[in-house]
């Protein structure tokens, strides 16, 4: 029994080398975290206390950390992997950061890059004016030309989300269209101004959205309860749609690039799997390219969608 449990222990050991955690790049972690030096350590517990915004917390110390104190040295202990030090209401997160860099590098495009308005642009202007026409003419041609007042505001969208989306995709980078938190305002900003513009340029009119006043009469009840959900149900579909794609793209990739490093195992397995990783790795990282565009596509495309409903809401 006691050479099972060794042995038992040997292989966990062993496999630690190959745990990963794909969603470990998903978490919302302070921009600039803290550390503080561990004091009053049990060496036979592990346990040790840490002072931090005038109090005392307890925190248990890893068997490296406990080597360090037996040497004579400080120990110094990460509070957010504590989770002493946690995100609040105004914590400059990673997220924060990302997004900040996202607007810059909007502002840099669309900008910076065509201020000087040169008859025979840049290649930085041909994208900024590529960019402008593309979005003009979706505006154009799914809600009409009774939306163009409202093309900044789309504009802005499809630009902040497809920077985000591809800024993500740089490697150590955090995505913030990946978390519902994010892309749950930008889909609640479209449906309160669309539904609060629909009011305002049609009164009670408005209303006639739910109303399928071609469907026979006797469904026409039923159909308008359906209507009701759908619309309310929009935001949800929204922004869960652009989050999820954009996560589970970044997990596979971490996924994949978890078996990469087999091939320091110099056995027959490891020299298969990692090339097949690294081949997957690939694969997926230019369909997540694609993914990137496609994603702010659709959610400025729907919010076209949406604002015609507002403009024009009789069937």
């Amino acid at each position: 029994m006691a050479s099972e449990s060794l042995g038992m222990e040997a292989g966990a050991e062993k496999s630690e080398g190959l745990v990963f955690h794909p969603m470990d790049q998903f978490i919302v972690k302070p921009l600039f975290p803290k550390s503080a030096v561990a004091e009053d350590i049990d060496m036979a517990t592990g346990e040790a206390t840490v002072a931090y915004q005038g109090a005392d917390h307890s925190v248990h110390l890893s068997a490296d950390q406990l080597a360090y104190a037996a040497d004579g040295k400080e120990v110094y202990v990460d509070l957010v992997a504590q989770g002493i030090q946690k995100v609040g209401m105004f914590t400059f997160t990673n997220s924060s950061f990302w997004m900040v860099m996202t607007v810059l590098a909007a502002t840099a495009l669309l900008v910076l890059g065509s201020s000087g308005r040169s008859v025979i642009p840049s290649r930085i202007q041909s994208i900024a004016e590529l960019c402008y026409g593309f979005i003009r003419k979706m505006v154009e041609d799914v809600a009409s030309k009774d939306a163009l007042p409202y093309f900044p505001y789309i504009m802005t969208l499809f630009v902040f989300i497809i920077f985000a989306n591809f800024l993500g995709l740089l490697p150590g980078a955090f995505t913030p269209t990946s978390h519902i938190a994010v892309t749950a305002i930008l889909a609640m900003a479209v449906f309160l101004t669309v539904t609060v513009l629909g009011f305002v340029k049609n009164g009670a009119g408005f209303l006639g959205l739910f109303w399928v006043s071609s469907a026979p009469l006797a469904l026409r009840p039923i159909l308008a309860l359906i209507e009701v959900i759908s619309y309310f149900v929009r935001p949800v579909s929204h922004s869960i749609r652009l989050a999820g794609n954009m996560m589970a793209g970044h997990a596979v990739i971490k996924v994949f690039a978890a078996f990469a490093p087999m091939i320091l195992l110099s056995t027959g397995l490891g020299l298969l799997v990692t090339p097949l990783s690294i081949l997957a790795i690939t694969a997926v990282y230019a369909l997540e390219v694609l993914v990137a565009f496609i994603q702010a596509y659709v959610f400025t495309i729907l919010t076209c969608v949406y604002l015609k409903d507002a403009l024009h809401p009789h069937h």
